[in-house]
């Protein structure tokens, strides 16, 4: 197991990456624990939950609203929480979302924690602190920034995940290589079979501790995303509205934004060639899509309405190399004419 520290404004986490779910309870109060988890897990792992209320939702993005936190809360109240209750979320990115916003806004705040369950979760998801809901599908619109008091990644939770649910987090994890560390990018890519097939927990484990380590240093120089911290959108500004629009999974939509940026990036001659083909044939060799046939200029109207628009320009991370991006604000009339250019070349490459 190792323990990755994230640094908060008010207080910190912890990361726990290896832990089990069978060890929960030494992290946390003995009493006053209430738990946010959906119906899948619930099934599959009510054994070994701690003997407390069990507040369960149905999977899936489209419960990812205001309406679910409201009901949450409802809940909570009914149960007798209180200022002093502490908020357990058991699941994916979705379930550490909803959960971690109602800790946030319940009573002012109560404190909380997460047993991330999906590859998602453990890679991305549940660390850095952000919390949020979606609204009329735009992603996480409504949110806050709040660290949990820890986060558990059990690896051995993953066997249970379908295979959709695993290339959603391997997205993320090839995202962390980019921003950081060439050489992890080389071991997945090594191992690509072995990671997609859960034949080697060395290997997995060792993708998840450098993820989370790569969010754990970024959101310890920047919590609140002013800077450094939107390195961490790379993939995302184009997946989102991609996701938005079509309702694919978020795992496949950030890997054509992770093309996309490679694209726009070789095309400001930032990215080699080469390094823009690499980086393709690993989602490829990950079973995750590098394009669809959505038109682009629809896509492009989605992302104007992304959270990292100001004014007339748009926050857009670059790829400079395996290893190495960089966070430019892009006139928005160049991201138009740049989309308007290649729009018949975007779905192919």
């Amino acid at each position: 197991m190792e323990t990755i520290f994230v640094k908060g404004r008010i207080q910190g986490s912890r990361i726990f990456a290896g832990e089990s779910i069978e060890n929960l309870s030494a992290y946390l109060p003995a009493s006053g624990v209430f738990i946010i988890t959906d119906s899948n897990l619930n099934r599959l792992y009510c054994k070994s939950f701690p003997d407390c209320p069990v507040f369960v939702t149905e999977p899936g993005e489209d419960r990812k609203t205001t309406e679910t936190v409201l009901s949450a809360c409802r809940w909570l109240l009914d149960k007798g929480a209180g200022r002093d209750s502490f908020i357990l979320g058991i699941g994916g990115g979705i379930v550490c979302d909803i959960a971690g916003f109602t800790a946030s806004v319940f009573m002012r705040g109560v404190r909380f924690g997460f047993v991330a369950t999906s590859l998602l979760a453990q890679v991305d998801a549940s660390v850095g602190g952000k919390n949020g809901v979606n609204l009329d599908g735009y992603k996480n619109i409504i949110g806050c920034f709040n660290q949990p008091d820890f986060v558990i990644c059990d690896t051995e939770m993953l066997e249970s995940l379908p295979a959709g649910e695993m290339k959603n987090g391997l997205a993320e994890a090839v995202k962390h290589t980019l921003i950081d560390n060439r050489n992890m990018f080389r071991t997945i890519w090594e191992h690509a079979d072995e990671i997609t097939g859960l034949k080697s927990t060395v290997v997995l484990s060792r993708m998840i501790s450098h993820s989370v380590n790569v969010k754990a240093d970024i959101v310890n120089r920047d919590e609140v995303e002013l800077g450094e911290r939107r390195k961490l959108n790379l993939g995302h500004t184009w997946g989102h509205a991609l996701e938005k629009i079509t309702g694919m999974s978020h795992g496949r939509a950030v890997s054509i934004g992770l093309v996309f940026a490679a694209r726009l990036s070789e095309y400001k001659g930032l990215l080699k060639p080469e390094a823009r083909t690499r980086i393709t044939e690993l989602l490829s060799r990950l079973g995750l899509p590098t394009s669809d046939n959505t038109d682009p200029m629809q896509v492009l109207e989605a992302l104007l309405k992304d959270k990292k628009r100001e004014s007339d320009h748009i926050h857009f991370v670059l790829i400079k190399g395996i290893g190495e991006v960089v966070v430019e604000a892009l006139p928005i009339k160049w991201l138009r004419a740049f989309v308007e250019k290649y729009r018949h070349e975007i779905p192919k490459f």
